[in-house]
């Protein structure tokens, strides 16, 4: 059987426009769902508040409040579920957001379309990543935010497309300048779903087992949300709006009632790499992270 050239197939495939309206409740929800604590009053309490800035990430997965309706997130990349048949077989690799200008906190409407614009192929039997990217603009039209996110195909590779570039990102071989502890509620997991991630394995044990897990599990994306909480308190204590980029490989599954350490290493101002590890298994959820700030 011919194989498919996955690169002419999809690079520049679009999903419909989507909208999502949101207020100063989804936002407080979110820092919650990322782990804000009772002192974060900056990040929940709507006199004087102010938005976690990967917040601008909720598109990319998200289902609530979004049109037109959809029951589970369905990005870009999952076209080549359609034509990579039959397969269950995916995962997210890596995440950057860029910020453009900061989130309204009060309320707003995220517009945006997903595109595929890149597919890589890992060899014959290695499967192929496909990549793809979210402009987020405000009701205005005005850019908000632009997201990259790969995703994974086991079964897709050899068909002839380029490989994969690899990251430029090296974590220094030092003690890290902060580290930051915290820790990952049994019930993580069902708040941050609360937010648009709606998943099935991240909330049905059952579910979660039939995809090869030992259960429900945490959000990427939530990960991610928790470490740039964590480095804007390190790093630019109390000015979110400073954070310009963000991104970072996702390495290894989190389950809930865990704790995590964020490691960072800044390399100048307006820059550090970092490393969100689980303490239990002393493996980096996300790594070769980037933060990046004015």
């Amino acid at each position: 059987m011919e194989k498919l050239n996955l690169t002419e197939l999809l690079v520049g495939q679009k999903m419909e426009p989507r909208y999502m309206e949101y207020n100063w409740r989804d936002i407080a929800l979110y820092a919650l769902a990322v782990g804000a604590k009772r002192e974060d009053l900056d990040y929940v309490y709507e006199k004087g508040l102010k938005a976690i800035p990967t917040y601008a990430t909720i598109p990319y997965w998200g289902t609530v409040n979004v049109r037109p309706y959809q029951w589970m997130p369905l990005p870009a990349s999952m076209l080549a579920n359609d034509i990579i048949k039959p397969t269950i077989s995916y995962l997210n690799m890596d995440h950057e957001v860029i910020i453009h200008r900061p989130i309204d906190p009060i309320k707003g409407t995220f517009q945006w379309q997903d595109e595929i614009t890149d597919v890589y192929d890992r060899g014959e039997g290695k499967g192929a990543v496909v990549k793809s990217k979210v402009l987020v603009r405000d009701e205005a039209g005005n850019a908000v935010a632009t997201n990259y996110s790969t995703t994974f195909f086991h079964e897709a590779g050899g068909f002839g497309g380029p490989p994969m570039p690899k990251s430029d990102v090296v974590i220094p071989d030092r003690e890290p300048d902060f580290e930051v502890d915290d820790y990952i509620s049994p019930i993580q997991n069902l708040l941050y779903r609360l937010t648009g991630d709606t998943n099935l394995v991240h909330v049905d044990p059952a579910y979660a087992q039939k995809m090869g897990f030992e259960t429900s599990f945490m959000q990427g994306l939530c990960s991610f949300g928790f470490s740039c909480r964590m480095a804007i308190g390190a790093l630019i204590p109390g000015q979110p709006e400073r954070m310009t980029r963000m991104a970072a490989q996702m390495s290894s599954v989190l389950f809930p009632d865990t704790p995590v350490r964020l490691r960072l290493w800044k390399l100048e101002e307006g820059k550090a790499l970092f490393q969100f590890v689980n303490l239990t298994t002393g493996k980096p959820v996300l790594n070769r992270g980037v933060f990046e700030w004015k």
